[in-house]
């Protein structure tokens, strides 16, 4: 499939094309004020798709390659609308047993969960190095879409599909199975409180160390507090990491080895995500890829999708 071409037919600019997206925009403002209240940043949002979508045609097919970011962006901030602990038990206690009874660390004559006795044994150096860690979950996976849309693009496809089937996934286990994180217990212990904020936990020390209100301001936006299991942020650089080892980049199988090692243990370290989190995470993105590939990737009509997709970008 990666040898497919076309050349573009399409008109880039007609009645048509402004109709459609003039009522995608106004349909996304629309709907996103019904369920989650008007915010700047939708604005942003629709100016910016629409700027690279009319700007030149290489921008146009950047865009549109990249909209599949575009939907996992709405549909993770849509949650908020539709809280997890409205369509299932909150697992607070039997989650925190659970991590301690598994991975439990002796410690001053009491078992502590990682998460406990990383707060005990908190440095400096690690809140920093934990921090920028954690600053990567997004950026890396976009990064590598970048280069692959660029290098290989059927192979940006595959790549964007998978981080999109594996949120879809993630987001189903949400709702199934409603989790808190460990600096929920730590703060409220094993009450279940529906309308807690968002909490940066441990990466409030990075903010302190550095003076700055970077976490605070992203964990402000919490679609949802009871989304701890599975830990897509361990999930995500996973993804990258299989898909670079499978790239001619030195530089993305380097960088997504260290990245992926170092969000793990950060999930851990900052008291956002028990081991069980992360390993749910792992098994995540593990089940998006087979899902993908051995799945989807063998019926016709999704072959002929990606044939579609590959034409029009």
């Amino acid at each position: 499939m990666d040898s497919l071409s076309t050349v573009t037919t399409i008109p880039f600019f007609d009645r048509k094309t402004l109709l459609i997206t003039t009522l995608l925009s106004v349909g996304y403002l629309l709907l996103s004020a019904v369920l989650v209240g008007f915010k700047t940043d939708q604005l942003v949002l629709v100016g910016l798709f629409n700027g690279a979508f009319y700007i030149s045609r290489p921008t146009r097919k950047f865009i549109l390659g990249f909209s599949i970011f575009i939907v996992y962006w709405i549909v993770f901030d849509y949650m908020k609308a539709f809280p997890n602990y409205q369509f299932g038990e909150v697992h607070i206690a039997s989650i925190y047993h659970a991590e301690k009874d598994v991975f439990g660390i002796h410690a001053g004559g009491a078992v502590l969960t990682p998460s406990e006795y990383w707060l005990a044994h908190s440095q400096t150096w690690l809140d920093v190095l934990c921090g920028c860690f954690y600053l990567c979950w997004i950026p890396l996976p976009l990064a590598f879409a970048v280069y692959l849309f660029y290098t290989n693009r059927m192979q940006f496809f595959h790549f964007s599909l998978i981080f999109f089937l594996t949120n879809l996934l993630g987001f189903v286990v949400y709702y199934t199975y409603p989790a808190a994180a460990p600096w929920y217990v730590q703060l409220y212990g094993f009450n279940l409180h529906v309308h807690t904020p968002g909490n940066t936990a441990g990466l409030a020390r990075f903010d302190a160390f550095f003076q700055v209100n970077i976490f605070h301001s992203i964990y402000a936006k919490s679609s949802n507090v009871f989304a701890a299991m599975p830990s897509l942020h361990s999930a995500y650089p996973l993804i990258v990491w299989v898909f670079a080892l499978r790239s001619k980049s030195i530089f993305f199988r380097v960088l997504s080895t260290i990245v992926t090692l170092g969000i793990w243990f950060a999930a851990v370290y900052t008291g956002h995500h028990y081991v069980l989190d992360v390993l749910a995470g792992i098994l995540c993105a593990i089940a998006g890829i087979l899902l993908y590939e051995k799945v989807l990737c063998r019926r016709y009509f999704f072959i002929s999708f990606l044939q579609y997709l590959y034409r029009h970008t």
